[in-house]
């Protein structure tokens, strides 16, 4: 497998950043109460992760280090008011129904994410399917979600009715608040059990909450780390001592 068919292979299955890493929990358990939800958040931010992972490792030689995350929140907030605009003109409607989440992919966890501890350190073309990957890895895990919890609290998918409401009585929980906890939470199981598959078979999916931006500081598994962080930090300030 090619470097870039591994990004994608990654971002889609290995570190699906929902069902895997658990990040970008916010729109997932927001915006997913029907399936065409789902896709319109997990597309939409899509597409500012594949731009903003190409500018950001486009200008990685000349963006300083002091002041790279806010020069790389001005790229993705300047991508996102283009998409919002985008979907303003050509999808109204489902606009309105993501509401506040679309300007909120601006600080998603996974774009700056992304950002930091690959565009920032790779060239352009795997940076893009980086994009790629994840983005797509983040949009079937909402899509995933979305159709669970409109079936089971409609009836339908994508808007089509599929059980017909003779027989089926709503399961309305599930199209609300509480829904998306409890969807979530049996496909997390799901993916638990594959992951102990795939371990057994010596080919680990990454673990969750897994370090995106290499900082152990705002780490909460920095304890499992290795000490050459740790090392490494004690040095620098030895000197800054000197």
């Amino acid at each position: 497998m090619n470097k870039n068919m591994e990004r994608l292979y990654n971002g889609i299955i290995k570190e699906n950043p929902v069902l895997i890493l658990m990040l970008g929990m916010c729109p997932t358990l927001a915006v997913t109460s029907s399936a065409m939800n789902g896709l319109g958040m997990g597309l939409s931010t899509t597409a500012v992760l594949v731009f903003s992972n190409l500018i950001i490792s486009a200008f990685r030689k000349i963006i300083p280090d002091g002041v790279r995350m806010p020069a790389y929140i001005v790229i993705v907030a300047s991508l996102v008011t283009v998409v919002q605009f985008l979907m303003n003109a050509y999808t109204p409607s489902l606009t309105d129904s993501l509401g506040v989440y679309i300007p909120l992919i601006v600080v998603n966890c996974i774009i700056l994410g992304r950002a930091e501890s690959y565009a920032s350190k790779n060239p352009v073309i795997p940076s893009i399917f980086d994009g790629i990957g994840m983005g797509l890895g983040f949009t079937v895990g909402l899509i995933l979600i979305g159709m669970v919890r409109e079936l089971l609290g409609a009836g339908q998918i994508f808007g089509f009715q599929v059980f017909s409401l003779d027989w089926f009585t709503p399961i309305t929980i599930f199209v609300m608040a509480p829904g998306a906890f409890l969807v979530l939470a049996f496909l997390v199981v799901g993916m638990n059990f594959v992951r102990a598959k795939m371990e057994a078979k010596g080919k680990p999916l990454a673990k969750p909450a897994g370090c995106l931006t290499g900082d152990c500081t705002g780490c909460g598994h920095a304890a499992s780390c290795s000490g050459k962080a740790v090392s490494k930090t004690a040095e620098q300030t030895e000197k800054k001592m000197e």
